[in-house]
């Protein structure tokens, strides 16, 4: 049987745990740049699974993560933050979590290998044709997430696959394969580390590529956030009036009137005829911000 690239032993690591240890963590150190060099590589392939996402959300259906272990973490920490990053509602991000929610305060092992779980999760789930799931592994072959994809596409949900090892048994079984062919780690097997580095990454850019395609990204200002907290009010206000070139004081009175709708306030700003005015521009022009100001002749 084959050595997976992730089981397989960094060319760094013998003596490892005899070197002094500022030259121990510049090898750590190393080893997590090459892995974020490995996903240079995948960036088509992270175009592609963007627009199915995007396209998913847009035809009224959700994101789905699902995973196990630390690709978990991975998936968790992408998908909490897009509700208040980018505005999109909480009910259409999902995430799927071998072991359940228990599993983030004693990560067990064995759950992994549940696929029956993973089919219930599924079920449970009520997954659907407008729906899009992404399952991450490293090693590309975890029992878990290969059976929430078998069960996701069964329901004709669209299917995203990330992994660490090229030819890995889930590619065979996704819409889109993104293959992040991360070194082997230093400490061999630990995936938390570089494997779990890319992974990260790769989800940055595929939420991020998502935003953009949503219309919820301007110059790169998050022009969707929901604002509910004292460091978010004052970058929603710096925002507005950084697109629509007001004064503090104009962009705060315009988010008071949106009731915190940075589109919609910075429409207001810009000249539109009041917030029914600004919803009406947005609707006309697919929620895009920038089409709608090209209407207000900005």
């Amino acid at each position: 049987m084959t050595t997976a690239q992730t089981e397989m032993s960094h060319a760094s690591a013998r003596g490892f745990d005899t070197k002094p240890p500022r030259e121990a963590l510049a090898i750590l150190a190393e080893a997590q740049a090459e892995a974020a060099r490995a996903v240079q590589d995948a960036v088509p392939a992270i175009a592609k699974a963007a627009r199915l996402a995007a396209d998913s959300l847009t035809g009224g259906g959700r994101l789905i993560y699902a995973a196990a272990g630390s690709s978990g973490l991975m998936a968790l920490a992408d998908a909490l933050e897009l509700p208040g990053t980018y505005g999109i509602g909480r009910d259409r991000i999902k995430v799927l979590l071998a072991g359940g929610i228990a599993a983030l305060t004693d990560m067990e092992g064995a759950p992994e290998d549940d696929a029956e779980a993973a089919r219930a999760d599924i079920a449970a789930a009520k997954v659907g044709p407008s729906d899009c799931v992404i399952a991450l592994t490293a090693s590309g072959y975890t029992p878990y997430p290969m059976a929430i994809i078998e069960a996701a596409r069964a329901a004709g949900a669209g299917t995203i696959g990330i992994s660490n090892n090229s030819g890995a048994p889930l590619f065979d079984r996704v819409d889109v394969a993104v293959c992040l062919p991360t070194p082997p780690e230093v400490i061999a097997g630990s995936t938390r580390m570089g494997a779990g580095t890319a992974q990260k990454i790769a989800l940055n850019m595929l939420s991020t590529m998502m935003a953009v395609h949503l219309g919820h990204v301007h110059d790169g200002f998050m022009v969707n956030l929901i604002a509910d907290n004292m460091k978010l009010r004052g970058r929603a206000r710096r925002i507005v009036m950084a697109v629509s070139q007001v004064s503090e004081d104009e962009a705060a009175a315009a988010l008071e009137q949106a009731d915190g709708a940075v589109k919609t306030a910075i429409l207001l700003a810009a000249g539109a005829d009041g917030v029914a005015g600004a919803e009406r521009l947005l609707a006309a022009n697919g929620n895009r911000l920038r089409p709608a100001l090209k209407a207000l002749g900005r």
